[in-house]
C-alpha cells in the first residue's frame, strides 16, 4: 500500500485504479415442491338395468295367448259354419282369424303408438281393434249359443227311470182302456179314460223335472243368488243364461288386453329399477 500510495503521488492527476469488487452472488431462490393433489372428476354412472319378465307378466302373457288360441278357434270354427257351400266356409274362416288376430294385437300397438305421442294413429287402431273386437264377440256369442242349446236339448231329452217307469204305466193304462172301451163307451171306460190322462200328466211331470235338471249350472246359481241376497234377488233362469253366454262370449276376447297389460308392465319395470336407484 505504500508503493501504491508513493506512485500516486509521484503521478498526480492520476486516479487510483482499483478493480471493482465483484458482485455479491445472491443464491438462487430455493425451490419449494408443493404437492399437488389432482382433481377427480366424479364420475356418475348409469345403471341400466336390464328388461326382465316378472312372474306376474309371463302369466299374463301365457293366459293372453292361451284365450287367443281358443278365441281364434271359436271364431274359426263359428265363422265356418255360416257358409252355405265349402268355399263360402273357408272364406268366413279366413275371414274370423283375421280379424281376431287383429283384435289380439291392435292393443299393444294402440298403447305404443300412444305413448309415442302419434295420436291419429292410436286412435285408428283403437277404432279397428273395436270394430274386430265387435265381431270377434258375435261369433262368441254364436259359438256359445249353439253349443249351449245343443248340449241342453240333449239332456232334457234323456230317459231317466221315473220317465220310463210313467211311460210303461201310461202304456198300461191306455191298453186296459182300449179293451175297456172296444164294445162302447159305458162307465168303466170313461174310469179307464181317466186313469190314462193321470198316467200322461205323470209322465209330463217326469219330463219337465229332467229338462230342468237338463241346466244344472243355472238352478244352482240362481238358488245361491237367492241364498246370498236372503231373498232379495231371484233371478230367473234367462238372466243366469244370458250372463253366462256374455261371459263365454267375452273372456275368449280379452287376450289382447291382457297382451297389452303385460307388455307395459314389462316396460315398466326398468323405470322403477332406476326410480329405487335414485331415492337411495
Amino acid at each position: 500500500m505504500i508503493a501504491i500510495a508513493e506512485f500516486d503521488q509521484e503521478r498526480p492527476g492520476t486516479a487510483l485504479m482499483v478493480p471493482p469488487a465483484a458482485p455479491a452472488r445472491v443464491p438462487a431462490p430455493a425451490t419449494v415442491l408443493t404437492p399437488v393433489t389432482p382433481l377427480h372428476h366424479e364420475s356418475v354412472t348409469l345403471r341400466v338395468t336390464p328388461s326382465r319378465r316378472s312372474a306376474a307378466s309371463i302369466v299374463l302373457v301365457v293366459a293372453a295367448l292361451a284365450l287367443a288360441v281358443v278365441g281364434v278357434t271359436i271364431n274359426g270354427w263359428f265363422a265356418r259354419s255360416l257358409g252355405s257351400t265349402e268355399s263360402a266356409g273357408w272364406l268366413f274362416l279366413a275371414v274370423g282369424v283375421a280379424a281376431d288376430l287383429a283384435a289380439l294385437v291392435m292393443p299393444s300397438c294402440a298403447a305404443g303408438l300412444w305413448q309415442s305421442r302419434q295420436w291419429g294413429t292410436a286412435a285408428a287402431a283403437w277404432a279397428v281393434f273395436a270394430v274386430t273386437f265387435a265381431f270377434a264377440v258375435t261369433a262368441g256369442i254364436g259359438f256359445a249359443s249353439v253349443n249351449i242349446s245343443d248340449v241342453t236339448t240333449q239332456r232334457a231329452g234323456r230317459v231317466t227311470p221315473a220317465v220310463t217307469t210313467a211311460q210303461a204305466a201310461l202304456t198300461d193304462a191306455m191298453g186296459a182302456r182300449d179293451r175297456e172301451c172296444a164294445g162302447g163307451v159305458g162307465r168303466y171306460c170313461r174310469d179307464r179314460e181317466q186313469i190314462v190322462t193321470e198316467h200322461r200328466q205323470a209322465l209330463d211331470t217326469a219330463m219337465r223335472a229332467v229338462e230342468q235338471t237338463a241346466d244344472p249350472q243355472t238352478a244352482a246359481a240362481i238358488h245361491i243368488v237367492a241364498w246370498l241376497s236372503r231373498g232379495a234377488v231371484t233371478p230367473t233362469g234367462d238372466d243366469f243364461a244370458m250372463l253366462r253366454l256374455i261371459l263365454l262370449a267375452l273372456l275368449p276376447q280379452v287376450g289382447g288386453i291382457l297382451l297389452m297389460v303385460g307388455r307395459v308392465q314389462t316396460q315398466a319395470r326398468p323405470c322403477q329399477s332406476l326410480a329405487r336407484e335414485d331415492g337411495r
